[in-house]
């Protein structure tokens, strides 16, 4: 049993500025053996999402704040090595918000066994976090109705890309703005999207115009900025604006400039609404079962993007805000 683990540390606040290497320390701390009602895990995966630059700054208050020195936060799926918890047993698979670290003793609590039909990584992208707030955010905020029109900002996304695909279920029709001709392309041939806006392209309000001519019924947006103001200029009467995420100012930092097209909501009688998807905390066990069956029968599909080494943690981070990632980011141990 390994008697000493490295873990990142969280050692500067990206506030007003993307990522940067000198973020994050990493060191090397010793392990206590667990006691009473304690596992020793061992890290296999770890999971990332654009909302921990968020929490690095120390401004997202729907979670407790992080300090300077503190192991970064996240979660992931790990193996448990040992254990003195009546709850878990040895070559269990669990995954919680366990953090950047190798090994850690953990008391239990927040952990949940991995039980899934599909690959155990599942559990962090279209069965985790991602794929919770897709469907929360769409039926619980957006309520989509069959016929409507869903526009989905930052599409090709871990959870992006699942809403759309969701829609469809919901026998909607999706459009999908991206950054790239190959990530619109996977949008309409896998994930099953009625169009792809190539942002980098051309026009965005004028493609959405084309695309949408009957005007947006739901906006799910994970973009902000000048693509939400384009999305806004054309929604249809009674639409619902999703605010899910804000991935244009996590590079700049600070609060992004309003939309000048917010107007609209009244014209068009509209609503515009934020969520956090731990609202619905008590329903994610059931939640997960229905994406799982929609996964199993074929109606639903999700990318992965697995980088290796707990060296590369702060790199693979940074993935999210530069476009590299592929779907749900992650890292193998």
């Amino acid at each position: 049993m390994p008697t000493t683990t490295r873990q990142w540390l969280l050692n500067d606040r990206p506030l007003g500025r993307g990522i940067e290497d000198g973020d994050f320390k990493l060191t090397e701390t010793e392990l206590a053996d667990p006691g009473e009602g304690e596992v020793l895990l061992a890290t296999r995966y770890l999971s990332f999402d654009p909302a921990q630059k968020g929490w690095m700054e120390n401004i997202a208050d729907y979670v407790a704040p992080m300090e300077i020195g503190d192991v970064m936060r996240g979660g992931a799926i790990s193996e448990v090595m040992a254990s003195h918890n009546p709850k878990f047993e040895k070559g269990d698979l669990v995954f919680g918000t366990t953090g950047w670290t190798e090994h850690l003793v953990h008391d239990g609590t927040g952990l949940v066994k991995v039980e899934t039909q599909l690959p155990p990584t599942a559990v962090l992208s279209v069965l985790g976090t991602t794929g919770l707030t897709a469907y929360c955010g769409l039926f619980k905020v957006g309520k989509p109705v069959a016929g409507d029109t869903v526009l989905v900002s930052g599409a090709a996304g871990a959870t992006g890309s699942v809403v759309g695909q969701l829609a469809k279920i919901a026998g909607c029709r999706a459009v999908g703005i991206a950054g790239g001709a190959e990530k619109c392309k996977w949008l309409v041939e896998e994930a099953g999207y009625d169009a792809a806006i190539d942002y980098k392209a051309a026009d965005v309000k004028g493609q959405i115009k084309q695309h949408c001519p009957g005007g947006v019924d739901v906006i799910f947006d994970n973009v902000g900025g000048a693509i939400l103001d384009d999305m806004l200029a054309n929604i249809a009467t009674g639409a619902r604006v999703v605010v899910c995420g804000g991935i244009s100012r996590y590079e700049t930092g600070g609060k992004p400039s309003g939309p000048g097209n917010y107007f609209n909501l009244i014209f068009r009688r509209a609503s515009m609404a934020g969520f956090i998807v731990l609202d619905w905390a008590s329903e994610f066990p059931d939640i997960r079962k229905r994406l799982e069956s929609f996964v199993l029968d074929g109606r639903l599909t999700y990318q992965e993007d697995v980088q290796e080494g707990f060296e590369n943690a702060p790199a693979t981070l940074k993935r999210l805000f530069t476009g590299q990632n592929r779907g749900k980011q992650m890292l193998k141990l």
